[in-house]
């Protein structure tokens, strides 16, 4: 059965990724990309379903675990009663082909181990033929191959590869799983020792370009390195989350597939990595967003595949059972063609971003934000569903006509402020037409607070945005109220929800319960100190950090009943909370409609 979520520690080679688990047991393996099918998906049911196990004959978990330095190597330790063995875990910068490589390592005495590698393609679905070939194990089924090279020797049983061996001190025994196209020829093996000292260089050289150096650091630098694994360097975008269907609602049927890039993060992943001195990763995040975002403005999607597709189909996987029980277990998202209006105004915000914080301006951009700000005038005050993928009626959602705003508003400051070309004046009255409306009927005076939707009774944790993209100002009352209440009523034992669902009829249209939303608590931490209740901010802050595993992950929930944490993991929206808030509370932050 699969540990909990988090249990688990990512590596990755920046095309895909790979989740260890604290038994020594490699349980998701997506290839060749994140959003492929997986090699191995015992994360998303049981062992059958593809693992990889390498540990202690003993069995039993780790005794230590951690990331060597400021890279993404993980080192596994165990002190078993015949000695200490550890092994490492890695995937090199992608050269010719995906290479998973495995070092286990005698610390002291002399340690029986064991293997277990049960291959799987197709999400579990699909059993390779595997054969020994010219001293390796390959595995071939349909377009995938894998080969294993290692010094041990191998046996075939009940449809896995087993191995039983022992390392004494100072032994180092290498195991390199590399992964290509059925079609093509089979890769050159990579040596264990130089993938590990060329991995072990290219982290530390990443890390060192790094211009953070307030508080909380460490914290800092590896949500940072987590972001960077989430990356695919070829297109340059950054995937939401390494899985998909890990549940929300434990047992519950709110799974989701997360392997995609999301528009509604594009400005905060711009923030936390131009915050953090990484301007090339940001000159590539924006140079995708505006690819993937190119054309017709009305046909702007909410999420992209990495490569910029649009069409993300959603369909199930019957024969696994999903995480902990919770099915359906879900490939693609169908929230891909919902209508967020927020999405315009993200890109117009995030876009103003760059060109404020000083990135080479692309001459193509304001091309696109005119297209984008004129759809927007046609379309600001229809009903959407809104940023959290809503999966009831469309409805007016305040966040979604706060981001129409400020869309809006950065295509005014890049005609007054920057000299482009475009009809202030007609911007300038719709701004303030799109604020009037939401401050008339998305506003409760009686409770002092904005609401969820127009005419609603409920809340909304993205309400705490509103000061940030400088639709009011942090001290004006309306938005002292609303931090109040979305703290007051959105809380579960001091984090946030989204939303609650069984609020106005049940506005999501979905069963269940889910956790607090990791990144909407680092969201109040930054409302709370912009309207200076920084002993407050600080405190949250602190807290959200302690909720990170043992190797400084965080997944996109916390169940605050369970004491763990949910949904899918590693979740880049939570690490960029991480850092921003990060920068907000050290205050090295602005707001995104600053200069």
């Amino acid at each position: 059965m699969a540990g909990a979520i988090e249990d688990y520690g990512l590596i990755g080679d920046l095309q895909t990724a790979a989740l260890v688990g604290r038994d020594g047991s490699i349980d998701w393996l997506s290839l060749p990309r994140f959003d492929s099918g997986a090699c191995f998906a015992a994360l998303l049911g049981d062992e059958s379903n593809g693992r990889w196990l390498l540990a202690p004959s003993a069995g039993g978990n780790c005794t230590r675990r951690r990331y060597r330095g400021e890279t993404l190597i993980l080192e596994t330790t165990w002190e078993t009663a015949e000695g200490t063995v550890r092994v490492l875990d890695l995937m090199p910068p992608r050269g010719e082909a995906a290479d998973v490589v495995r070092i286990v390592e005698g610390v002291s005495g002399r340690v029986p181990m064991r293997m277990d590698l049960t291959l799987r393609f197709d999400y579990g679905h699909i059993v390779p033929w595997v054969r020994h070939l010219d001293g390796d194990l390959a595995a071939v089924a349909g377009p995938d191959a894998v080969w294993l090279r290692t010094p041990v020797q191998l046996e075939g049983r009940d449809r896995t590869t087993h191995a039983e061996f022992e390392v004494a001190a100072g032994d180092r025994v290498p195991f390199v799983l590399t992964y290509t196209a059925s079609h093509l020829p089979r890769p050159d093996p990579v040596d264990a020792e130089d993938a590990l000292s060329t991995t072990e260089s290219f982290w530390t050289d990443w890390m060192a370009r790094s211009n953070y150096h307030g508080q909380w650091a460490e914290g800092v630098h590896r949500s940072l390195l987590t972001l960077k694994a989430l990356t695919y360097t070829p297109t340059g975008g950054i995937v939401a989350a390494a899985t998909t269907s890990l549940p929300e609602d434990l047992g519950g049927s709110r799974n989701w597939d997360y392997r995609y890039c999301w528009l509604r993060d594009a400005t905060f992943t711009l923030q936390a990595l131009l915050g953090t001195g990484y301007e090339k990763e940001a000159r590539a995040w924006r140079e995708w967003l505006l690819r993937a975002v190119a054309g017709d403005p009305a046909d702007l999607r909410i999420m992209y595949a990495l490569d910029g597709s649009r069409r993300i189909p959603e369909y199930e996987l019957p024969w696994l059972s999903g995480y902990a029980d919770s099915s359906p277990v879900r490939v693609g998202n169908a929230a891909a063609s919902q209508f967020q209006l927020d999405v315009w105004g993200e890109v117009l915000d995030g876009l103003h971003y760059s060109r404020t914080s000083g990135l080479a301006p692309n001459e193509d951009a304001w091309s696109l934000q005119k297209a984008l700000l004129d759809f927007l005038e046609g379309a600001w005050d229809e009903p959407d569903n809104s940023l959290w993928e809503v999966r009831g009626p469309r409805r007016p959602f305040v966040h979604s006509k706060v981001m129409a705003w400020a869309g809006v508003d950065r295509g005014v400051q890049a005609v007054e402020r920057f000299g482009l070309e475009g009809p202030v004046d007609r911007w300038r009255q719709l701004r303030q037409e799109i604020h009037d409306d939401v401050c008339a009927k998305g506003y409760d005076a009686d409770r002092g607070t904005f609401t969820q939707f127009y005419g609603s009774t409920g809340l909304d944790a993205a309400l705490l945005l509103l000061p940030r993209v400088g639709f009011l100002e942090p001290t004006d009352p309306r938005i002292v109220g609303t931090v109040e209440a979305v703290q007051r009523e959105l809380s579960e034992d001091g984090l946030l929800l989204r939303y609650r669902p069984d609020t106005d009829g049940g506005v999501d249209g979905l069963p269940g319960h889910e956790g607090a939303f990791l990144a909407c608590s680092f969201w109040l931490a930054d409302a709370l100190s912009m309207i200076g209740r920084e002993d407050q901010a600080r405190a949250l802050f602190e807290r959200l950090l302690s909720l990170r595993n043992d190797l400084g992950l965080l997944s996109e929930e916390y169940d605050t009943q369970a004491g763990r944490q949910v949904g899918n993991t590693p979740q880049a929206f939570s690490h960029v909370g991480l850092v921003n808030s990060a920068c907000q509370l050290s205050g090295s932050s602005r707001r995104t409609d600053d200069g």
